[in-house]
């Protein structure tokens, strides 16, 4: 991720807030308000994935309906994805690997991008690229924050946005990492609080979300 954020005093998606909510969106007409049960929860930076066909259609929204959201773009794994999304609206790119024809397009797009890493020659390789900030996924699944403490070391200049895995528990041990800007995360999302579109709800969680950063984040 190497370009700033636009019309932004941010120079990253790491360092909006201590957590950027994964958003599958079934149901366009959710879009904004989830978005602004979100943001006015304290979570301005949201991913919404390409899981679903609505997925363009929820980020063109939210890019048009809410001001105050930073919205972006997940598990975005072509070049193809990469130009709709940032059609759309999408204020940055998220993906969950990378290969260099990906890793151009998004370069290419002119908005920051988080490619996906899980291995010590992935992180490498985007160092050689001139790519310090990625996604580390899947997290948990991937050796926690074990592994990442063990990349602090001999690769400082990384930073990542662990993602997978993650919840209200293991964040703030996650946060507390010098070497990770944020995580992202489901849980402030439950399917029953969507469903019914509890948006107060999500706001709640949000909110509970956001103050991780008091817990041992290292958000700014």
């Amino acid at each position: 991720m190497t370009s700033p954020l636009p019309s932004s005093p941010y120079a990253s998606v790491l360092d909006l807030a201590p957590v950027v909510p994964v958003v599958v969106i079934e149901d366009a007409c959710d879009a904004v308000p989830l978005a602004r049960a979100l943001v006015a929860g304290g979570l301005p930076a949201i991913e919404v994935t390409l899981r679903t066909p609505v997925a363009l259609e929820a980020i063109r929204a939210i890019a048009d309906g809410v001001p105050g959201a930073v919205v972006g773009a997940g598990t975005v794994v072509t070049p193809e994805q990469v130009t709709r999304c940032v059609e759309a609206g999408a204020r940055f790119l998220v993906s969950p690997g990378w290969t260099d024809v990906l890793l151009t397009a998004m370069r290419a797009s002119g908005v920051p991008f988080l490619p996906g890493v899980s291995t010590v020659s992935e992180v490498v390789a985007l160092l050689e690229r001139g790519v310090r900030e990625m996604k580390f996924f899947p997290a948990q699944a991937a050796g926690g924050t074990a592994y990442l403490k063990s990349l602090a070391g001999p690769l400082p200049q990384a930073r990542f946005c662990p993602t997978g895995g993650i919840g209200p528990q293991n964040a703030p041990e996650y946060l507390s990492l010098p070497n990770v800007g944020c995580v992202g995360g489901t849980w402030m999302l439950p399917a029953d609080a969507v469903a019914a579109r509890d948006w107060d709800r999500i706001e709640g969680l949000a909110r509970a979300a956001s103050g991780l950063r008091d817990a041992g984040g290292t958000c700014r």
